[in-house]
């Protein structure tokens, strides 16, 4: 089936409307978060270098820059040579009318370029100022590099990923940076709201992406501090409840199975001709059977192999148990619910005819997020911005000249 086509509309706006963001970020946290705002109708601008851009515009596939395509879908871009000595004063004019500045560079760039946080908000009081880091701006780790790898690393994440008798697993993608991202969306609009609504000052958001993957992991310090143990790898079984696990089906494929409540561990063993385990004092509650769990992924692995995929989900699907398919990319795209609910949409695009991208997330039933604009080229936006701040032609032409922007 092909994917819902979604036409960018220009002049849709969002219930951020009016909220203006200034953009330095590089890769995927900053671009995460601020994404989030300009789904939602803020006007966000990325400043990026000249003639190189955003270093996200390299992650390419296929020559195509599909990472900078998804992520900066609905923004603006302007170019500024940061090391030129012309930045600092261009920056604090830029911030006088803007609501907020993110930014993601080395640990006190912006005090390095004369203009720390303290003289942005003098310029403009009323400026939320996002500092987007691996460690955090304070601390001992605070200058270190923070790329998402080393803190899904060192936070215990990649420890509890995988399987017992292998290595830890880091996941596949930029999952840390992209938590960090949504946390800071939200820290973001609720800074702004402060202002707006309680007649709160400008303030600055310490945006870790080290403490946003820690906070993930739920109680496992709580966990640790109560029995002194450390917790092991358990592939996709649980420590918490069971039967969970992924199950290979007779045609090679996988089904999915997290039964987290005691009534539909029961109706699962009922479904599956084993109600007799409802009975049985080695499986009858949770903890029982959280000791066992690798005889009760045999028990209800046997059963799920002995049938197809197809066969299996639509056997619980019709017994109102928790089970589901893993799918790949392919397979998620064709499914059915993902199409009639338009979750990936096929955005118009110069490159690829149309590029498949997420929908806005979540769905607001009076104010949603729309698609506005493509993923601006570098510097595409120039003008417009340079001369909403005072800038006339002829500044602009000497600016560009000499590579300023």
């Amino acid at each position: 089936m092909p994917l819902p086509r979604h036409s960018f509309d220009p002049n849709a706006t969002g219930p951020l409307h009016g909220v203006r963001v200034l953009d330095f970020s590089r890769l995927v946290a900053g671009n995460m978060l601020s994404l989030q705002l300009a789904d939602l109708g803020a006007e966000v601008v990325k400043v990026e270098a000249p003639g190189r851009g955003d270093t996200l515009r390299d992650w390419r596939e296929a020559g195509v820059s599909v990472h900078w395509k998804v992520y900066a879908r609905n923004k603006k871009s302007i170019t500024l040579d940061l090391k030129s000595p012309e930045a600092p004063g261009i920056i604090l004019d830029l911030v006088a009318h803007f609501d907020v500045l993110i930014e993601s560079f080395r640990f006190r760039y912006l005090e390095k370029l004369g203009v720390a946080p303290d003289r942005l908000l003098e310029k403009n009081p009323k400026l939320v100022v996002v500092r987007v880091s691996g460690f955090g701006q304070t601390g001992p780790y605070a200058r270190r590099p923070g790329f998402g790898t080393l803190v899904e690393a060192m936070s215990g994440f990649a420890s509890r990923n995988g399987f017992e008798d292998r290595e830890p697993v880091l996941p596949p993608l930029a999952m840390a940076d992209m938590i960090a991202g949504l946390y800071g969306a939200m820290a973001t609009v609720v800074a702004v709201r402060d202002i707006e609504v309680n007649g709160g000052g400008g303030q600055v958001i310490d945006l870790s992406l080290l403490d946003s993957i820690f906070s993930i992991l739920g109680p496992e310090a709580a966990i640790h501090r109560l029995t002194g143990k450390i917790r092991k790898r358990v592939g996709s079984a649980s420590e918490s409840t069971s039967p969970r696990n992924v199950y290979a089906t007779k045609d090679g494929g996988w089904v999915a199975i997290s039964a987290s409540t005691q009534s539909m561990t029961e109706r699962l063993f009922a479904a599956i001709g084993r109600a007799d385990l409802n009975a049985d004092p080695r499986f009858r509650t949770n903890a029982e059977r959280i000791k066992r769990r690798d005889d009760v992924d045999a028990i209800v692995g046997e059963w799920i192999g002995a049938r197809t995929l197809a066969e299996n989900v639509a056997f619980f699907e019709e017994a109102g148990v928790t089970a589901g398919p893993v799918y790949d990319i392919a397979q998620f795209l064709d499914d059915p619910h993902v199409q009639a609910r338009g979750i990936v949409v096929d955005a118009p695009d110069d490159d690829m005819g149309d590029t498949p991208m997420h929908a806005p997330v979540p769905r607001l039933s009076r104010t949603p997020g729309v698609l506005r604009t493509p993923a601006p080229s570098i510097g595409q936006h120039n003008d417009e911005i340079y001369a909403r701040i005072g800038y006339s032609d002829e500044r602009r032409t000497r600016l560009k000249e000499r590579g300023v922007i």
